[in-house]
């Protein structure tokens, strides 16, 4: 076959599949009882292609071309990260120029869900060969792996414990949101060097790396370095394989947001100017998981009004480590009726074992209370008034970031986007920074309140 007429077989044999999809099912059934063996098996093949001219790839979803050793896709969610990867590593394999793989996510439930099994839309490691030549999975023992229809080994591990990343040597390997990475008694850094080293094997070995479009941390160490090529995209560019009501929804939602920016449009964005806190702090002093906790608080800041347009109302819960440091521990922040924030906060408070809830009066005066007692009689809740600008407020609390002492258990990508947008002239952020206040109202109950008194902090003066 000559490449002049291939475009005109692909798309011949494209329309065909398209009239067998559209027939009924029992008719459909009754042609694909006909086939021999072969050709069910080419049929399977064809329907899992991923190259062009028959496969769903874009040109920017291909394997970069040059001589690169790692290849970063920091891209919007939705993009096609995960079957970018697992199909790259898919076609290697296929070529014989991979007999070894090594791969590794956050956390095992990252690796097994995402990376391994992944979903209808987003297929992983067992989802982008064709049936009659999916991988078998050996889950036992303290080496899990993939074994290919050619004998090719895909080892699987996790970043959180990246001191398994010593020893085993491979052609390739899929690092999964880098970004992510929380190694226990490591740094990332050092996590990625040890993950690095074993990707040796062969004349020409390659690391996949995906990641959403931080700024700082790991991500930004490996943009810089020269034998990295960076691919970027966003949400939107697969617009085309996403539900409307994603698009709709959540899409729409955060428009005109920096998260906008950030998780849907796939840009890495510059600390605001002026930042109070930056996001190298946060990463910086990020944790996998708190110490034991002294006291445990919830923070409340409520919206001030209802509705699809209205703020959100922010929940955060933050605890006091034992260490005397305070810890991010999550962030429930929703856009509910009153009962259901309601309810939100009080099943915070008891999944946690909280000690108490402070919440902000400001906006529904005695009805914050009224509200929460509502669903619990016996809470104890503090309410607070706010007198002083909200940056005023913060920055006691910024203080605390950096010098190191405030850790986030995770990422919280909206609330950090809020919280690195107080500068000492005020909120540059878009809308009301409802998850961070949340987050200033419980982390100066545990940690200020104590070492400056209220007055202090929200003298009756206005601001």
């Amino acid at each position: 076959m000559t490449s002049a007429c291939a475009p005109t077989l692909a798309r011949s044999l494209r329309s065909r599949i398209d009239w067998l999809a559209s027939l009924e099912p029992e008719r459909r059934s009754e042609i694909l009882a006909t086939l021999t063996a072969a050709e069910a098996r080419a049929l399977n093949e064809v329907l899992h292609a991923w190259q062009p001219p028959l496969g769903p790839a874009r040109p920017e979803q291909l394997e970069p071309a040059g001589a690169w050793f790692i290849a970063l896709y920091q891209c919007g969610r939705g993009w096609g990260k995960t079957r970018t990867a697992a199909e790259i590593v898919r076609d290697r394999i296929d070529r014989g120029m991979w007999r070894t793989v090594n791969v590794a996510g956050p956390t095992w439930t990252d690796v097994f869900d995402t990376m391994v099994t992944g979903s209808e839309s987003a297929p992983g490691l067992m989802g982008v060969w064709p049936p009659h030549q999916q991988p078998s999975l050996k889950r036992g023992g303290d080496d899990p792996h993939l074994i290919c229809w050619n004998g090719a080994k895909i080892r699987l591990r996790a970043a959180h414990s990246a001191e398994r990343f010593r020893g085993p040597q491979a052609d390739g390997g899929w690092a999964d949101e880098v970004d992510s990475w929380k190694p226990d008694a490591m740094s990332p850094e050092e996590a990625w060097r040890l993950f690095e080293l074993g990707i040796r094997l062969g004349p020409d070995p390659r690391i996949i790396a995906t990641s959403t479009p931080k700024r700082s941390g790991l991500v930004a160490k490996l943009r810089a370095q020269p034998n990295c090529v960076v691919v970027r995209g966003s949400t939107l560019d697969n617009r085309a394989n996403l539900a409307h009501q994603f698009i709709q929804s959540v899409v729409g939602g955060l428009e005109g947001t920096r998260l906008y920016r950030q998780e849907v449009l796939g840009e890495v964005l510059e600390d605001v100017a002026g930042a109070i806190v930056t996001a190298a702090m946060i990463d910086a002093a990020r944790v996998a998981c708190a110490p034991e906790t002294a006291r445990i608080v919830v923070g409340i800041d409520p919206a001030v009004t209802a509705g699809e347009d209205a703020d959100e109302t922010g929940i955060v819960v933050v605890g006091k480590g034992i260490d005397g440091d305070g810890y991010v521990l999550e962030d429930l922040s929703c856009r509910m009726s009153p009962d259901g924030w309601a309810r939100r906060a009080i099943d915070a408070f008891e999944k946690h074992g909280a000690d108490l809830i402070v919440a902000e009066k400001n906006n529904g005066g005695d009805m914050v209370e009224l509200t929460l007692r509502s669903v619990s009689r016996t809470v104890p809740i503090r309410t607070v008034t706010a007198s002083r600008g909200k940056h005023v407020r913060f920055e006691p609390v910024g203080a605390l970031y950096e010098q190191g002492r405030i850790h986030h258990v995770g990422t919280f990508s909206a609330l950090e986007d809020q919280i690195t947008a107080f500068t000492t002239a005020g909120y540059e952020g878009t809308g009301s920074p409802d998850r961070a206040d949340a987050a200033v109202w419980a982390l100066s109950e545990l940690l200020v309140k104590g070492e400056c008194t209220w007055s202090d902090l929200y003298s009756p003066r206005a601001h």
